[in-house]
């Protein structure tokens, strides 16, 4: 790192930290439990959690000193009209969500030296702020002749290209984490001031500029900011951004401003700019208390997971415009679910769980977390994809940075920050959402309770919960059954497997058999006066099956994936000395899991298969071969070449 950090933290004397405020009301039904409050020590996920640790947040400060992010804002510290602003006009977002996935870390992994480096960076961020609040480094460095894509007046193009309240967004989703995990509140006030700046500045009124952000995410960002605060203005605001959509100078479905956003039933445009407002919209309905956001919401997530969702889990189909295609529109080497996408679709489906507390949202993010979002960063956190398609002939590996740096940056943020989606509470009820190692204290009721998880779910299906502590008397233990298991891969009938047997399962309660029905929000509860050492063991039979997609998926006729459990497979070329292209599969044939070290260790599928090809004379022939399918998320860690989730049943799949 730079001197001018080292400096920067000696002569800083304004980081002193401060009692942790307690947040206001969440709002939603269903409380989440924050990630303060959960610390996952879990083989899969640990491994994950070090890699970000070790090697994802020390790049993305790296690069962020490398590329001139922090240059930008001692630039903005000394405007001058001969510095011509370069990158783009949202870099500042990429220090912003690494000190938030930092932030998510220091919870985890305590680190002294971690903590002074961000104050370091802070010390810059807050140099940089103009008088009034206002805090974009692509204009401030030169306010005559600012970024190619903003104009010599503030607000002008932030429908368009500039960005303003894309870089408000991500300021105040880091600086909410940052307080959190520090009780610090240098980044909060910092967020505190550029959003009391727009709140003054942009709306309705008289003397204010009425706009809307060209790339959402600021209105999730100010729910958030609200329940930290409590200033209500955020939440107005949050509202306002949502309520004027479709009513400014910007109206195309580009952005999903084509029409009223409670008018809206279809997921349309950039993929990511749609998950963040959708995300905003469930914030906003829970907290308002506005139905007709509710509504809208609920229709746009139908759409999504019976017409326009992949079976990896990623959303938007079209490399034109990182965007949503039409209904059924699936393909797969022209895929792109962006790695932002997948992200932005865990924040929808978390917040409609909260909203609705039914385990199909969970189901969704679920396939999303472990297939399409993970697949985004290398094994060693150090590589990253824009594109996460699903069948490759070679020319695709994760690079360790891009220009457009939104996908590192946003992994960067999101990987350390998985610990606040392990429980939930509503009254006297503990949501158990996901199974991975970890040791947690949840508030039911105001009164502690502390549990602990342990086992290998993502490879055997086995969880064991174990209560540590119970100062809340009876509560209900509400463990979710993943649809998978009840023969349902996705809600909805967009997947659907071959065969109609589902999946078994067991939960003990001490050792004795639980005889509960799974309730219709697809929960099983037990309810009880809990015992310190009262353990819960949870066994869910992992059989590899095959899916079929709905036959409007032209890309899938005749074609049919692999999945155990929650994990998405797919067959590539290292493990198979043969051309998988030419592969044609039968559905009767026995998927056998072993375990291999290989991948940070995995559990791969081998079944038997034919192979076509021509001899010399130009004859088909076909072969005998075992198939060997790995884990999708880790594909394209050993060189380029073929790849394929969906593979063909019926020759006419075949390549011709």
């Amino acid at each position: 790192m730079r001197n001018i950090f080292v400096s920067a933290v000696l002569t800083c004397t304004v980081l002193s930290a401060t009692a942790k405020k307690e947040p206001l009301s969440h709002g939603y039904p269903i409380e989440p439990v924050p990630f303060t409050s959960v610390k996952v020590a879990d083989a899969f996920w640990g491994q994950r959690l070090e890699a970000s640790r070790n090697t994802t947040i020390p790049l993305a400060f790296s690069k962020c000193e490398e590329s001139g992010r922090y240059d930008n804002f001692v630039k903005a510290t000394m405007p001058c009209d001969t510095f011509k602003v370069g990158g783009f006009p949202f870099d500042d977002t990429d220090v912003y969500k690494t000190i938030e996935g930092a932030s998510y870390l220091l919870q985890t992994y305590p680190d002294n030296k971690l903590e002074a480096y961000i104050d370091s960076v802070l010390v810059l961020v807050a140099a940089a702020q103009e008088p009034d609040g206002y805090l974009n480094t692509s204009y401030t460095m030169n306010p005559s002749h600012p970024h190619a894509w903003m104009s010599p007046v503030k607000w002008e193009r932030v429908e368009r290209l500039s960005h303003e309240f894309y870089n408000l967004g991500h300021m105040v989703e880091g600086a909410v984490a940052h307080w959190r995990a520090t009780g610090k509140r240098n980044f909060l006030d910092i967020a505190i001031r550029y959003a009391d700046c727009v709140c003054r500045e942009i709306g309705q009124g008289e003397g204010q500029v009425d706009r809307v952000p060209g790339h959402q995410i600021a209105e999730m960002a100010l729910a958030k900011l609200y329940l930290a605060t409590g200033n209500e203005s955020y939440l107005k605001q949050a509202k306002y951004f949502l309520d004027r959509r479709g009513y400014t100078t910007r109206k195309d479905e580009y952005s999903q401003a084509h029409k009223p956003v409670v008018e809206q039933d279809e997921a349309v445009g950039h993929a990511v700019r749609a998950v963040y407002m959708y995300s905003g919209m469930a914030d906003v309905a829970a907290l308002t208390g506005d139905s007709a956001y509710v509504a809208a919401i609920n229709r746009i997530w139908e759409n999504i997971v019976n017409k326009k969702y992949y079976i990896t889990g990623g959303i938007g189909a079209r490399h034109n415009g990182e965007a949503f295609g039409n209904n059924y529109e699936l393909p797969n080497h022209e895929a792109y679910c962006e790695t932002c996408a997948a992200i932005g679709n865990v924040y929808m489906n978390h917040r409609l769980f909260l909203l609705h507390g039914d385990s199909k949202y969970y189901d969704v993010l679920e396939r999303t977390l472990y297939n399409g979002l993970i697949s985004g960063v290398s094994l060693d956190g150090g590589a990253f994809f824009y594109p996460n398609p699903l069948a490759s002939n070679g020319g695709y590996s994760r690079k360790p940075w891009f220009g457009c740096a939104c996908c590192p940056s946003n992994i960067s943020r999101f990987i350390p920050s998985l610990p606040g989606y392990v429980y939930a509470v509503r009254d006297n009820d503990v949501y158990v959402n996901l199974f991975m190692g970890n040791d947690a204290r949840l508030s039911v009721n105001g009164k502690c309770v502390a549990l602990s998880q342990s086992g290998n779910y993502v490879w055997d299906g086995k969880t064991r919960i174990e209560v540590r502590d119970n100062r809340a008397g009876e509560f209900a233990l509400k463990i979710r059954i993943p649809g998978w298991v009840h023969n349902r891969p996705v809600p909805g009938c967009l997947y659907t497997y071959t065969d109609s047997v589902p999946d078994g399962f067991s939960v003990c309660l001490n050792g004795e058999l639980v005889d509960a029905d799974v309730q219709p929000d697809g929960y099983m509860s037990i309810k009880r006066k809990w015992k310190k050492g009262d353990n819960v063991d949870i066994a869910f039979e992992m059989r590899p099956r095959f899916v079929e997609s709905h036959k409007r998926v032209a890309a899938n006729r005749g074609r049919v994936a692999v999945e155990r459990g929650p994990v998405v497979y797919c067959a590539e070329w290292p493990d198979n000395d043969f051309d998988i292209n030419s592969v044609l599969l039968n559905t009767k044939r026995e998927l056998k899991p072993e375990k291999s070290d290989k991948l940070c260790g995995i559990t791969q599928l081998k079944t038997q298969a034919q192979s076509f090809g021509r001899d010399a004379d130009g004859d088909i022939t076909v072969s005998d071969v075992d198939l060997i399918l790995i884990p999708y998320y880790a594909w394209a860690h050993r060189g380029e070449g073929n790849m394929s989730v969906w593979l063909p049943v019926r020759p006419s799949a075949l390549p011709q």
